[in-house]
């Protein structure tokens, strides 16, 4: 039995009803899902596996690049003429981080403390371990600027001291021993008579209080009462705020531990996170959207305010006694040595700077500092924090170590932390947070789309019915058959069949003739069954 157009036409609409209502629904739940699956990933909960596995060991690989400024005129700096450096490296360590002493609190927030490891690339490095540099000496060039209102005779028995030992304005050491410490008779009679002085007490390095170290205890929330709050800090080493700075604001404690954001972000938020290496918190700022390995990200980058001096930013007063902007002074939380931190070959900041050393050649690409975060989840998928360790040299009168050095703030080394997410981790990432999310999407839109064009083929096919049997009614072209009966010689009945047709053709005039005849005939036949038919009755 053949389905009419009316009936199909009406389960097209149901159908296509269904589907722009299915649709509709996904648009406005769909999100509510997706957000709702990002909130219980991202919280700190020990029953979400993945995401708590990736905050607790950090899976994702780590690497600290570290570039050594070798000074190549060391005498002529003495003499009081311009430091000229050669950049060496990089000299590449991957890194291990991993959380522990991990403490759950009934406020919403969880302790820990995470360590740090170093392992050094050769196959990722440009040089090795054992290359030679020359550095400033901080041991004398440091303790030199740190005691120079001392007391004449103070700094005789310092210079007499150095004399001593052996200690001379600049180092010239392997790299290794540069980076992780040497054994300095310096050092071990500071310790012994000048205890604290130093912020180590076994070997002097660069680095050597970093490599099997902790950042300190943080206590952050955890986000399972209110998710903008997930991975904030409430505190570091049990302090709110810290002392080294002389106004509130600068002492404040802001932001993460530098590892995850709260998730949803926007190109209106900004990044704050608190960094024990700098003894100071820091925010990054919105820059541009981007894609890093398929996954949308927001690139945030440091302001140029972020080591203005207080004359050019007056908000970082509070981190002065200030120099030149671009460098932040950090003696007063490192042991009062003459330390100043800077962007790499002094990028951004004041050109002063680089008018007082030769070789310095800063640029965005090589020197920038940035993250690349996917928003809605406030996950870091590439970062690149890069930074750089100056130190204040200049002649001390008393000192002869000294020289004629022209006061100078002298870059040693710069190094990068640089990660990202990639192998198992990241595949897991896309598919739960950027595949899924795309397909539910899609989905959603093309119920609708399927929907309304199952509404519109409805119509079409209705409109299309109605026309059709408009036609059938009041189309002169179609053929009508009538029966005609009329009475044969044996009494009985002949039934004759009349056509009538008004199509038009080449013989037109031929049909309509013999039309005319064959209806009378049939009028005349009808008339004769009639009364016959009369006759019978009576």
């Amino acid at each position: 039995m053949a389905v009419s157009k009316s009936t199909l036409s009406i389960v097209f609409i149901v159908l296509g009803g269904l589907a722009v209502l299915f649709g509709t629904v996904l648009v406005f739940v769909g999100p509510i899902i997706i957000d709702d699956q990002i909130v219980k990933n991202v919280e700190i909960n020990p029953s979400n596996g993945l995401s708590y596995t990736m905050w607790k060991d950090i899976p994702v690989p780590f690497f600290m690049s570290v570039y050594f400024f070798h000074i190549v005129n060391p005498n002529e700096i003495l003499n009081g003429e311009k430091p000229t450096v050669v950049q060496r490296g990089p000299y590449v360590y991957r890194e291990n981080r991993w959380k522990d002493n991990i403490t759950f609190h009934d406020n919403h927030t969880v302790s820990y403390r995470e360590y740090r490891q170093y392992f050094f690339e050769e196959s990722m490095s440009v040089g090795d371990e054992s290359d030679v540099v020359t550095i400033p000496n901080m041991l004398v060039l440091g303790a030199s600027v740190m005691m120079e209102n001392m007391p004449l005779p103070v700094l005789l028995l310092l210079s007499t001291a150095f004399k001593s030992f052996n200690e001379g304005p600049f180092l010239t050491k392997p790299v290794g021993e540069l980076m992780w410490g040497y054994d300095s008779k310096l050092v071990d009679f500071l310790n012994k008579y000048l205890p604290g002085m130093l912020p180590t007490s076994g070997k002097f390095g660069l680095f050597a209080e970093f490599n099997n170290s902790n950042t300190g205890q943080f206590t952050v929330f955890t986000g399972q009462d209110d998710i903008r709050k997930v991975h904030m800090v409430d505190s570091w080493n049990g302090l709110k705020s810290v002392d080294y700075w002389r106004s509130e604001q600068c002492n404040q404690i802001n932001g993460t531990a530098g590892q995850m954001w709260p998730p949803f972000m926007t190109k209106e938020s900004t990044m704050p996170f608190y960094s024990p290496d700098a003894c100071r918190s820091m925010e990054l700022v919105y820059q541009r959207p981007g894609v890093s390995r398929g996954i949308p990200v927001f690139r945030f980058v440091a302001p140029k305010t972020l080591f203005a001096n207080g004359t050019d930013y007056p908000p970082n007063e509070g981190f002065c006694p200030c120099r030149q902007s671009g460098l932040l002074n950090v003696s007063t939380c490192r042991h009062n040595s003459p330390v100043f931190i800077s962007r790499p070959h002094f990028f951004e900041a004041d050109p002063v700077l680089l008018d007082t050393v030769n070789g310095l050649s800063p640029n965005e690409e090589e020197h920038g500092l940035f993250i690349d975060i996917h928003p809605e989840t406030g996950v870091p998928m590439n970062v690149s924090i890069r930074l750089q360790l100056n130190l204040l040299i200049k002649r001390v009168f008393g000192i002869s170590e000294t020289g004629k050095i022209a006061e100078v703030v002298m870059p040693m080394i710069w190094f990068e932390e640089s990660g990202y997410i990639d192998g198992p981790v990241l595949n897991t990432f896309r598919t739960n947070l950027v595949v899924l999310p795309m397909v539910m999407e899609y989905m959603q839109y093309s119920f609708i789309g399927l929907g309304l064009a199952g509404i519109l083929g409805a119509v079409m096919l209705y409109l299309s019915d109605k026309e059709s049997i408009k036609d059938t009614k009041h189309d002169p072209t179609s053929e009508t058959q009538a029966e005609k009966y009329c009475m044969n010689d044996t009494g009985g009945f002949l039934v004759q069949t009349c056509l009538f047709s008004n199509t038009s053709s080449a013989g037109g005039t031929f049909l309509e003739s013999h039309e005319h005849i064959e209806m009378n005939a049939c009028l005349h036949f009808t008339f004769i069954v009639t009364v016959n038919s009369f006759h019978l009755l009576h």
